[in-house]
């Protein structure tokens, strides 16, 4: 249900379509040709391409969702290096990363969150580091980079995948280099009003060409022919020459293909999405800097962000200031998210009570603060600047 009721006060909805009518029209270009092809095909492979491209790493293989490329990064990770074993996961998410690595067998191991970043504590994802850690499945939470070198260096020393959940953070940065092109593999999420949308879809991106091909063929049912390499393609037919070399099933895959509609709208919008990830920085920034830090926080670790939502966080556990926040926002038509992204401490959620006990969530006490007193607000392109600051003055206005 919607946070926020229609007013004639800021009339701020959490998110606004990002499908523009140059998007509009590609799809209309593709649906004139004489007998399009409309299924997965060469505007898929192109968008792939170019997206890789602009990301800086070598291959990329579009899905049908984002929680789709959570799911056949997962699987692909299952197949390449054996089941079961630990992934190291945070506690404020999106609950596709976790569904993914329970889906494929493996056991999440949770950590506390860094209030800078509201991504996972770095130190503490070390110290839970063991010889059953098969990855480490890191968010960037709404546009805020949560890598540092020290997780980059020990996990490299203590030989851990790194897996970067990349979907609410395009175009975010870490030293000057874009997240999603440090671990073995990065998922994104085009989701509407995200950065970049294709409608539904994500992407899996990696550097690693044997997860690559994994994923093709995990993508489409596991079938060998959606393997690139046809040195690959040649070892499985003969290895299995009583099949149909158009049907071989090398693993129990899914179907998670996208369309060229969605291909079409993607490269569309990878045109604009630099200047459209500028214009969201620039409003976060405005609004950090006119809040009053007594009251919320402001001490976000901003550089390198890319942020396609105000956080809203209250700095200490005042139920009465935050029952005053929430009444402001409803009452001036600002639709909002309490306990930000995901629904706030995972732990706290029915899947996880029934796996890991009612008390699980007292092992992230950071998190929990956010569940219950941080927000996000909806930050898009065409926010002007008298509005964010109209928002400001009500929100610091609300200080008995």
């Amino acid at each position: 249900m919607p946070t926020a009721t229609k007013s004639a006060g800021l009339d701020w909805p959490l998110m606004k379509n990002n499908i523009a009518r140059e998007d509009l029209d590609a799809v209309c270009r593709l649906l004139q040709q004489d007998d399009p092809v409309l299924t997965q095909s060469k505007h898929v492979r192109a968008f792939e391409e170019e997206w890789s491209r602009w990301l800086g790493v070598e291959y990329s293989v579009f899905v049908n969702s984002g929680s789709s490329a959570n799911l056949v990064t997962l699987a692909a990770l299952r197949e390449l290096h054996g089941p079961g074993g630990e992934v190291i996961v945070p506690s404020i998410t999106w609950v596709s990363d976790i569904a993914a690595v329970l889906h494929c067998g493996f056991t999440p191991v949770f950590v506390d969150i860094d209030p800078h970043t509201l991504g996972m504590d770095n130190a503490e994802v070390l110290e839970k580091v063991n010889d059953r850690t098969r990855a480490v499945f890191l968010t960037h939470v709404l546009g805020y980079n949560g890598l540092s070198q020290t997780l980059l260096d020990g996990l490299k020393t203590r030989r851990v995948p790194l897996i970067e959940d990349v979907c609410e953070s395009h175009g975010a940065t870490f030293n000057g280099r874009k997240l999603g092109s440090f671990g073995l593999a990065s998922n994104f999420s085009f989701y509407y009003a995200h950065h970049l949308s294709t409608i539904e879809g994500g992407m899996v991106c990696t550097d690693d060409h044997d997860l690559y091909e994994t994923v093709r063929m995990l993508r489409s049912h596991g079938m060998v022919r959606e393997l690139d390499c046809n040195g690959r393609k040649w070892d499985y037919y003969d290895e299995y020459p009583d099949l149909n070399p158009d049907f071989i099933f090398a693993f129990p895959a899914y179907n998670v293909r996208s369309t060229e509609i969605n291909a079409v709208i993607g490269r569309s919008q990878l045109k604009r999405l630099d200047d459209g990830n500028r214009r969201r920085t620039e409003n976060l920034r405005l609004f950090l800097r006119h809040l009053d830090p007594h009251l919320y926080r402001t001490d976000f670790a901003t550089e390198g962000s890319s942020n396609y939502a105000f956080t809203l966080i209250l700095n200490e556990p005042d139920q009465a200031l935050c029952d005053r926040v929430m009444a402001a926002l409803k009452k001036n038509g600002v639709e909002f998210r309490r306990g930000t992204a995901g629904g706030g401490n995972q732990l706290r959620q029915p899947y996880l009570r029934r796996l890991l006990g009612a008390d699980a969530w007292k092992a992230c006490l950071h998190a929990d603060h956010v569940h219950f007193y941080g927000f996000y607000i909806g930050n898009y392109p065409t926010l002007d600047r008298d509005r964010i600051l109209r928002l400001c003055d009500l929100l610091n206005g609300l200080a008995t």
